[in-house]
């Protein structure tokens, strides 16, 4: 089993495991999810992502009930479980109810990491992907970060943050916030390296996960920017490494802690075989020169028909 190393969050307390096995896959909620999160927790996975509309919160508590029948850990405290919000449920009264919703779907008590999905929402029951235009509506930060706060208190979730949030969402936020965010859940890879976001969090004491680090998903919805990269895949060549390898350790050396997805078992064991060599200056060098394109953007979650009713610019994905 790896030993996967933690990292320490601004209170100096509370830790969140560097890698985490993402379980985000289109279509939602796949056959495999199960026994590929069993799988995990046997290799020393111990954070897991989901989110309400990844509709893989059931999936992963039962692996959770059968990792601890079978012995593969003796406690649930040994995992970092993380969910999110998702944006027809973003309005003051709806957020403790979405929690206590996906903690029924996981078949816990509590969560360690409960996220804003997006920097928006749309209108209650709109729940679908993408998000019809016209059900998009901006999120009132100061109320939904309100509703956030109440879910730490009533001890649901141990620690409250966002993702894909910008400088300029968290510049709204922070004048309110009892709580600051703990973690902002971003894109990030060496396609999209994030130098001034992960620069603004540092100063704040927000923590970054990176989701994607391998550049996103083959798809309709995503494409790859890096498997084509000349420079990951000649530094993988030299390493003798993959190419997923020389990724995770580059998002890894920023300081970040990410979520990689596969449900494949060589793979789920390669992510977590990064700790124990680093790359050389010359090679950080090279990658930091590769050129920037990100992924996920706001207009690729909605649907491409029907009007707006505000004005997407506040509200960019970072």
């Amino acid at each position: 089993m790896a030993l996967i190393p933690d990292i320490k969050l601004r209170d100096g307390v509370r830790n969140i495991p560097a890698v985490g096995m993402g379980t985000a896959d289109i279509p939602f909620a796949p056959a495999s999810t199960k026994p590929a999160i069993l799988h995990a927790i046997e290799l020393g996975y111990r954070h897991f992502d989901t989110a309400s509309i990844y509709e893989t919160e059931g999936a992963l508590g039962e692996a959770v009930i059968e990792a601890l029948r079978v012995g593969l850990i003796a406690s649930r405290s040994e995992l970092f479980v993380a969910s999110k919000l998702w944006c027809d449920q973003a309005h003051p009264d709806l957020v403790v109810p979405a929690l206590q919703k996906s903690l029924r779907n996981l078949q816990m008590d509590y969560i360690d990491l409960y996220l804003i999905h997006m920097p928006l929402s749309s209108k209650p029951g709109s729940y679908r992907f993408p998000i019809n235009r016209e059900d998009a509506l901006p999120l009132d930060m100061k109320s939904v970060w309100e509703s956030m706060e109440e879910c730490q208190k009533l001890g649901l979730t141990n620690l409250i943050g966002v993702s894909n949030f910008s400088p300029h969402m968290f510049d709204k936020l922070l004048v309110t916030a009892k709580v600051p965010p703990f973690v902002n859940q971003v894109e990030m890879h060496p396609a999209w390296q994030q130098e001034k976001l992960r620069e603004y969090c540092n100063e704040k004491g927000i923590h970054v996960t990176a989701y994607s680090p391998l550049g996103g998903y083959n798809g309709p919805l995503f494409k790859n920017q890096l498997m084509e990269s000349e420079v990951l895949n000649d530094v993988a060549k030299a390493r003798g490494k993959t190419f997923a390898q020389i990724c995770l350790r580059w998002v890894h050396e920023q300081g970040v802690s990410l979520i990689v997805k596969s449900f494949n078992k060589e793979r789920l064991k390669e992510n977590i075989q990064i700790f124990d060599w680093e790359l050389y200056n010359e090679e950080r060098q090279k990658i930091s020169q590769i050129h920037q394109h990100k992924n996920i953007n706001l207009k690729s979650l909605l649907s491409t028909e029907g009007e707006l009713c505000f004005d997407l610019s506040d509200y960019e994905i970072y």
